[in-house]
């Protein structure tokens, strides 16, 4: 009779260290489904800020954001370092100088943040400026330092660029999730320079739900928000 032989202790595949190590520390089936639990209610708040989001705006008076976008326009005016003052509205004939409000609809998402829906009664306000005959030693060394202070303040530098024979300067910065932003460009041929700023969206306290209620369509126009205002003079020194 052979001698009897001892089997050799089995040593553990990785598969099942693997699922011992996962039971050791409570991920059973048990854990696996309250890892799907915490994943859908993570889902859920994401979705419902998202829903949220585009909707919870406060209730601002027109001149207060008009103030706002202004003071960005008439800081990079300074910063620039253009001596011409800019009266508001348009420069008239023979004239691209401008100076102006616009206003556009405030859309929300949705729940998925995939619609794109106008708020009612609500505007987003900016202010546009442009000049005519700016000239290549203004523009050039204003947009530089116009570039570094931004950055330098904490604005998102987007996109700029330093343009050739013939090409665009350009400049964009955002900050607070493109909720604020400033635009500059200019013209190398043209010597035309364009700036703009534009400010969070908010309600406008002179619209109710009842405009909409009434009609059961959105019957408000945000044009009304900047036909309310009127830019003073930018200008050199904050003029």
């Amino acid at each position: 009779m052979p001698d009897e032989i001892t089997p050799a202790a089995t040593t553990p595949t990785s598969t099942d260290t693997g699922k011992g190590t996962l039971r050791g520390l409570g991920f059973g089936c048990l854990g696996c489904g309250g890892l799907v639990v915490a994943l859908v209610l993570a889902l859920v708040v994401v979705l419902a800020w998202n829903a949220g989001a585009g909707t919870d705006l406060p209730r601002v008076a027109p001149q207060e954001r008009a103030d706002r976008a202004f003071g960005y326009s008439r800081e990079a005016y300074d910063v620039l370092g253009f001596p011409r003052a800019l009266p508001p509205g348009t420069g008239g004939t023979g004239s691209r100088a401008e100076n102006v409000f616009g206003a556009e609809y405030c859309h929300d998402g949705g729940l998925l943040g995939m619609e794109d829906k106008t708020v009612d009664g609500a505007y987003r306000l900016y202010h546009e400026w442009a000049l005519d005959d700016v000239r290549p030693d203004q523009a050039v060394p204003g947009l530089r330092r116009l570039h570094r202070r931004l950055a330098d303040e904490g604005w998102r530098v987007t996109s700029y660029t330093e343009g050739g024979t013939g090409k665009d300067w350009s400049l964009y910065v955002q900050r607070d999730h493109r909720a604020e932003w400033m635009t500059f460009t200019w013209d190398p041929e043209q010597r035309y320079f364009t700036g703009g700023a534009g400010v969070p969206c908010a309600y406008d306290p002179a619209w109710t739900h009842s405009d909409s209620d009434t009609y059961g369509v959105d019957t408000y126009d945000p044009d009304t928000a900047a036909e309310a205002v009127t830019p003073p003079v930018l200008g050199p020194g904050g003029r």
